[in-house]
């Protein structure tokens, strides 16, 4: 049985160890546990800045997703961003992420949000493939940043 839900300040560990998790396997980053920890926590102290959600098994948490939000002065509403998708890999292509995102997609139209925005590496095909198949498209944005070190 797999439930989604809205995150709670007891799965910060298990979301926080996702995100080190993810960086290693994505980007061959590896990151400082702690401050991944701090910065976790810091959403559920000032939920201004996004929400967590997640997957649970009867094994426990599975998968999580945060979502941030941006102001869209064109529509006068918020738009979702679906950032920090991890799922553990004995549960990958279960269909984890299908509902995690079905489960988002409800939230925004209930809440009337303008949409729902992601990033994906280019090279991720199969991410991508996942994205498109719940309607998403790539849009006519290309994707610029600047990163402190």
């Amino acid at each position: 049985m797999l439930n989604i839900r809205k995150a709670v300040p007891a799965d910060a560990p298990a979301i926080a160890g996702f995100q080190v998790s993810m960086a290693l396997e994505t980007e061959q980053l590896i990151l400082d546990k702690p401050t991944v920890i701090k910065g976790v926590e810091a959403l559920f102290t000032d939920p201004s800045k996004g929400n967590y959600y997640v997957a649970e098994s009867d094994e426990g948490v599975v998968a999580s997703l945060l979502i941030t939000y941006e102001w869209s002065d064109w529509r006068n509403a918020n738009v979702w961003w679906i950032q920090s998708v991890y799922v553990i890999p004995g549960y990958r292509r279960k269909g984890i992420f299908r509902k995690l995102y079905t489960y988002i997609k409800d939230l925004a139209v209930e809440q009337d949000v303008a949409g729902l925005r992601l990033y994906v590496e280019t090279e991720n095909r199969r991410a991508r493939q996942t994205y498109e198949s719940l309607g998403m498209s790539s849009g006519h944005y290309a994707f610029y940043e600047w990163m402190r070190k």
